[in-house]
């Protein structure tokens, strides 16, 4: 590992890792000060109140790796101790149900992130996957509510015209914490050149994915063509709102993925990966010093290696959730 990595603040704005100490382990020889994890997709509130007790048993059960993390005071002193913070992250909104006050309730457990919808339509508004209808009224009270306690809006999986009255609903920053762009691979889930400029130009932030099914050249993708989606991203939006959102899905199997693309609604599919295989050089998340590596190796600058690491992710951070 690097001194320039052993320094950083390194964050990863989404793993959705089966969590367990091989998992903590491993976020340490990677050198993750803190990670985006997530704790509800289709899951409603009882189940997801449940996920989030069993998350924070482990947390206290593995203390000597992980913590909870509310804040970025408590990412610094993760960082501190040598620890990974762990942050609780929903990627739908299934889990406020059709109740506003879920979600200060929700925020008391510790909940910081949450994605207005994952691929389909739910009662915020609608994913990537369809017809895209726009933010609802209660979609809209539902960002109030999630700007007025601090938990941050994510766009990653959310529709086109959604996303952009979101956007322009929310009074705080909002983010597409795991995508890739349409530039580089068309698909459903990848971000057009002007998605990308827009949420930017609002103050927003793009964590860039290295989910192999979206990465131009698939299951075949190395660290390299990562760092060149980085790169490309980087150059529409500038270096200050750009970070890294792996989407690390370590420890899963077949019947997550199955569970994950089926439309809990209907048990439609709507989408089939295959086999998903991580780019060569960062399969797993102890792998993160070989990203940093690979920055270097493209002639990146420490300052750029360093903001995109981490330090733009704790100052989006502060913005969304106060101190």
């Amino acid at each position: 590992m690097s001194t320039l990595h052993q320094d950083s603040i390194v964050i990863d704005g989404l793993i959705i890792a089966k969590l367990d100490r091989s998992v903590f382990e491993d976020m340490k020889k990677g050198g993750l000060a803190a990670a985006n994890c997530t704790v509800s997709v289709w899951e409603d509130f009882p189940k997801t109140v449940d996920n989030i007790a069993q998350l924070k048993q482990l947390i206290r059960d593995n203390s000597d790796l992980v913590t909870l993390a509310r804040n970025t005071a408590d990412i610094v002193k993760a960082k501190a101790e040598g620890k990974t913070g762990i942050v609780l992250g929903f990627q739908n909104a299934h889990a406020f149900e059709d109740n506003l006050g879920y979600i200060e309730a929700f925020h008391d457990m510790g909940v910081r992130v949450v994605q207005l919808c994952y691929n389909t339509q739910n009662l915020v508004g609608t994913g990537c996957y369809e017809r895209d209808g726009g933010l609802s009224g209660y979609g809209r009270e539902v960002i109030a509510e999630m700007n007025r306690v601090g938990i941050m809006v994510d766009l990653s999986h959310v529709g086109s015209k959604t996303s952009e009255e979101a956007i322009l609903a929310s009074t705080k920053p909002v983010a597409y914490t795991h995508c890739l762009p349409l530039g580089l691979k068309d698909h459903p889930r990848n971000k057009s050149d002007a998605e990308l400029k827009f949420i930017a130009d609002h103050g927003g932030f793009i964590g860039v994915t290295m989910f192999s099914p979206f990465l131009k050249r698939g299951n075949e993708s190395t660290v390299h063509d990562y760092v060149e989606a980085i790169d490309y991203v980087i150059n529409i939006v500038g270096e200050d709102c750009v970070g890294l959102g792996s989407d690390f899905t370590q420890g899963h199997g077949h019947e997550f993925f199955d569970m994950l693309t089926h439309d809990k609604g209907r048990w439609r599919r709507l989408t089939n990966f295959g086999q998903v295989i991580n780019p060569e050089g960062i399969r797993t998340i102890g792998d993160f010093p070989n990203l940093t590596a690979t920055m270097q190796q493209s002639g990146w600058s420490d300052t750029r290696i360093t903001k995109v690491l981490g330090a733009n992710w704790m100052k989006f951070f502060d913005q969304v959730w106060g101190t």
